[in-house]
């Protein structure tokens, strides 16, 4: 693992950015705009979304592991303990309100 730069740690809530832009996009479409947790912090690792491109990855992101309740995501069919887990790199999270 490496380093990891972030801003955030294990439990903190977050709410994943909803952006719908053009490109290589790496957080899936049905999670954006969702709150959650952060589970893991992975470290800092090159962007995949400018590396898609030919470009250079920098700067490093920090990549989690972001839980969500299953509830919130797939609504009420789902099992109230069971969860959504999904990496995602830090520039598309902020603090939860």
């Amino acid at each position: 693992m490496t380093a990891a730069s972030g801003q955030f740690k294990p439990g903190d809530r977050v709410k994943v950015k909803f952006e719908d832009r053009p490109g290589h996009l790496r957080t899936p479409w049905y999670i954006r705009g969702q709150s959650g947790w952060i589970e893991k912090v992975y470290g800092d690792f090159l962007n995949p979304e400018s590396l898609a491109f030919g470009k250079d990855g920098l700067p490093k992101r920090t990549l989690y592991l972001v839980a969500f309740n299953q509830a919130d995501v797939w609504g009420k069919s789902a099992g109230p303990k069971d969860k959504v887990l999904v990496d995602i790199y830090d520039h598309w999270l902020e603090p939860a309100a």
